[in-house]
């Protein structure tokens, strides 16, 4: 009889041993998918955001003929384009997107005083091209925020926050808007 109960203990610590295991594989692995979904969602705004800086050459290559005069609205895209290639943190990215935000608005404002500019079909297609990666741009943003806010909620709660803890997993940041963004804007100034 004590075999036999010796049996049932061992099968029983093996199963309870196994269960445990089991578990913590499956936090492990919905870690990992969490985060890969945040690496593969700031992966897509990277390519939308080397798709809108391939079009923007091609946007000032359009309006240079007509803009001769305006070299600072023209190097000001191209600074906050290469400031944009560099940012490596959503903070900086979103700085970044604030500044290419800016220089594109000054663009498309100095632009409207060129009617033969705003005619062309090239340009127009440009704009329009911009505009929409632009509001893709947002759309992948706020995905990228809805993953990191998943990922975070979940590396603090028991019984992740152990696994977290153990494999390094940290709090990622968020995608926030500037303070220039935050800003009240005042639609008087615009229209004059």
């Amino acid at each position: 009889m004590i075999n036999g109960l010796s049996i049932l203990i061992a099968i029983s610590g093996l199963l309870i041993v196994g269960g445990i295991v089991g578990y913590a594989v499956m936090i492990y692995n919905g870690l990992v998918r969490l985060r890969k979904k945040i690496n593969k969602a700031w992966s897509n705004i990277d390519v939308l955001l080397k798709q809108r800086n391939d079009e923007l050459p091609k946007l000032i290559d359009s309006a240079q003929e007509y803009m001769d005069y305006e070299q600072e609205v023209m190097n000001e895209i191209t600074a906050a384009r290469n400031e944009a290639q560099k940012a490596s943190s959503p903070a900086a990215q979103a700085e970044a997107e604030q500044h290419m935000q800016n220089a594109l608005g000054n663009f498309f404002a100095v632009a409207e005083e060129y009617p033969s500019l705003k005619a062309t079909e090239q340009f127009q297609q440009l704009q329009n091209r911009i505009s929409e990666i632009e509001n893709r741009i947002a759309d992948r943003r706020e995905f990228y925020n809805q993953s990191v806010n998943t990922y975070n909620i979940r590396i603090n709660q028991i019984p992740y926050n152990i696994m977290a803890n153990l494999i390094g997993y940290h709090n990622k940041e968020l995608f926030e808007a500037t303070k220039q963004e935050k800003q009240d804007i005042n639609i008087a100034e615009q229209f004059n």
